[in-house]
């Protein structure tokens, strides 16, 4: 079946077997597709296709319910059965057709019986446009989770494994075990991948009809796999073995069955800001590249360069660049010593990384120090990640600075950007509370379309304006006293902040003030969720990074609900508009009352790094210093800072995508990929 629904959605129903080990998107796909990519970057077509018009949404949504009356009155034995008689029909339906739409109706009803849950309209929305391939934007609180159940089973009805991703273990096991009787009661299995399972535990997961995973553990369970086939001619004869039934004697056993339908949950996330993080799959690095004191000998040199003669660091690009006197000099403090010393490039590019380390790297922001142990936190969702590292030494170089035990330095046996993974499926869908802002990029990328959903109930959040201070000092203090005011009012509060930092810090001034608050940052991650349901509480003050406890709704007592609900406070914006949007929307959940505002300060680092300092200097002109500058001074300083900070991250990832199309052509060419 093919819809004129631009380039991901066509053919994305294409007849391919569920057991092939690996189906590249280019196969049936992307012919005429990477060509004009590039040349669609920014822009998105100014109507939706047809498939996803709201009136035709709405059409079907309206045909689900129409079907609702038969199905209940059927017993579970019998709704079971109906869900069987419907498989070999689905095999060949079409977009939004009777049988689609009998599926959704199924799903429905089992969802009411077994979690006492029942889709609402807008839902059927949701999921209608997923599956045409589309990314479903629903704000906070709008039941992502459930929403996803409506195209999981449709989509595993017609045949196709199914595999929903999310962004930590937590939320994986949790809507994994939650939504279990409903995929039962359908005669549908269901996996879960999470860290730490044997590769047999594995296995059984992916062998399921829907599976339940992270998307690290499935990128990099997705690279074994490919390091361990090998060569397009080893995975050919593993699917001829496997057509006539062999034991594939000798042959590794994949532990994926292909890339087929993937639902994203947080889809922004990952196909946006991690976009062109490298999952490196890698084995001990041997030699003498490890020998004890090079690291401490290059911060030590590094130490003693000066900055603006030496070496130039840019902070919006986040590099740093020798000069030629840096050069001279780092060859005049390295003369005698053994080993990298000798070689020219390696001794600058060793000094250059200990340079990167000592200014670039910040404890408490780009990383913390936990048991001994460098560990990095996601600056989009203020968590830890544990098991990354960064490379080229620079994770080393952090380690010696810190006076950490130094982790050996890993070589790269294979890697993947999640930007070239996901575009290698069949059928890429999702749903995200934010995903207007990078439209176009989804588009041009991925071939997602953006559907807006309307929420179930109007939204009752209001915006408490904006307040732009000289300095963070004042910044901080207009903090407490706001915190202060709404406590009073007899509600609840939730400080968002950059960094692990900022988040300790404004802590630390409230405990000064009287106050209590919580802390929710990489330090505290393995109680977030629970951090994240107390938090509508009366009196409740949550001090966390701006996007700690994505995933889990915060739910209002009914004296807070009646006081005005929660009140969100931003502290710092985002480089990203969308992750502001994502914090104001843990206000106003299912149409429960809430507020929000920001309180910044001038000099605050996403203002340092993209306005000019004279600009700077030109808006605070000729305004009381212990009062914040004119609300339009500040909207314009928002929006100048924010687009220079998005257009300079999207030319990265506009590179990141052109070298990616370039691999893959050279690769296809060389019969390697």
């Amino acid at each position: 079946m093919s819809l004129s629904l631009g380039p991901r959605q066509i053919n994305s129903f294409c007849s391919v077997s569920a057991d092939a080990p690996y189906v590249e998107r280019s196969a049936c796909k992307e012919t005429g597709f990477d060509a004009a990519l590039l040349g669609a970057w920014g822009r998105i077509s100014p109507h939706l296709p047809l498939a996803l018009s709201r009136s035709r949404l709405w059409r079907f949504a309206r045909q689900v319910g129409d079907l609702e009356p038969q199905l209940v009155t059927l017993t579970d034995r019998r709704l079971r059965d109906f869900a069987d008689d419907l498989r070999p029909r689905m095999l060949s339906a079409s977009l939004y057709s009777h049988e689609m739409a009998t599926s959704f109706a199924l799903a429905r009803e089992a969802a009411r019986r077994h979690v006492g849950m029942r889709h609402f309209p807008v839902q059927l929305l949701g999921g209608a446009a997923m599956m045409s391939g589309a990314l479903a934007e629903m704000e906070t609180g709008e039941g992502k989770t459930l929403t996803a159940l409506l195209p999981a089973i449709t989509a595993v009805l017609m045949g196709r494994p199914v595999h929903i991703i999310t962004v930590n273990d937590y939320l994986a096991r949790r809507d994994a075990e939650q939504l279990a009787p409903v995929y039962n009661a359908l005669g549908l299995t269901v996996g879960l991948v999470e860290q730490g399972q044997p590769s047999q535990q594995r296995q059984r997961a992916y062998a399921s009809d829907v599976t339940y995973c992270t998307n690290k553990e499935l990128v990099f369970d997705y690279l074994r796999d490919r390091l361990a086939l090998g060569s397009r001619r080893a995975r050919a004869q593993l699917a001829v073995d496997g057509i006539f039934n062999s034991r594939l004697a000798g042959h590794h056993q994949p532990l994926l069955r292909g890339l087929h339908f993937a639902i994203v949950d947080e889809a922004d996330s990952l196909l946006i800001d991690e976009a062109r993080v490298p999952l490196i799959l890698a084995g001990t690095q041997d030699g003498a590249e490890n020998a004890g004191g090079l690291y401490d000998t290059a911060l030590g040199i590094a130490r003693r360069l000066a900055a603006g003669e030496e070496f130039a660091l840019r902070a919006n690009e986040k590099s740093i660049q020798l000069t030629a006197l840096g050069k001279a000099r780092i060859a005049l403090l390295a003369a005698g010593l053994p080993g990298l010393w000798a070689m020219r490039r390696a001794r600058e590019e060793l000094v250059q990384h200990a340079l990167a380390a000592l200014h670039l790297y910040r404890r408490d922001v780009q990383y913390i120090v936990a048991n001994g142990k460098v560990q990095i936190v996601d600056e989009y969702t203020g968590r830890v990640m544990p098991d990354r590292s960064w490379e080229s030494g620079i994770h080393q170089l952090i380690e010696a600075k810190e006076h950490c035990a130094i982790t050996e330095r890993r070589r790269t046996l294979a890697q993947i950007t999640y930007q070239r993974f996901f575009r290698r499926y069949m059928h890429l869908c999702g749903m995200t509370g934010t995903a207007i802002e990078p439209a176009g990029e989804l588009y041009g990328t991925y071939g997602l379309s953006v559907v807006r959903i309307p929420t179930n109930k109007p939204l009752r959040r209001t915006n408490s304006g904006t307040r732009v201070f000289r300095t963070a000092e004042l910044k901080w203090n207009a903090v407490v006293e706001s915190v202060s005011e709404t406590l009073r009012a007899g509600r609840a509060v939730l400080v968002g902040t950059r960094s692990v930092e900022a988040s300790e810090h404004v802590a630390e001034l409230l405990g000064r003030s009287g106050l209590e608050p919580v802390v929710l940052n990489a330090r505290q991650d393995r109680a977030e969720a629970r951090i994240v349901e107390l938090a509508g509480q009366p009196g409740r003050i949550t001090v966390a990074t701006n996007m700690a406890g994505r995933g889990t709704d915060i739910q209002l007592h009914p004296a807070v609900r009646d006081a005005g609900g929660l009140h969100v406070i931003l502290t710092e914006y985002h480089e990203s508009r969308r992750i502001d949007r994502q914090l104001f929307g843990r206000a106003g959940r299912q149409g429960d009352p809430g507020s929000y505002e920001s309180i910044v300060a001038i000099d605050d680092e996403i203002f340092r790094r993209f306005v000019n300092a004279e600009l700077l200097r030109l808006v605070g002109k000729g305004w009381k210093s212990d009062q914040p500058i004119s609300a339009l001074s500040g909207r314009t300083l928002r929006g100048y800072s924010q687009h220079a900070a998005e257009r300079l991250h999207g030319r990265a990832r506009r590179a990141a995508l052109a070298e990616d199309l370039r691999i893959n052509r050279i690769l296809g060419f060389a019969g390697t990929e």
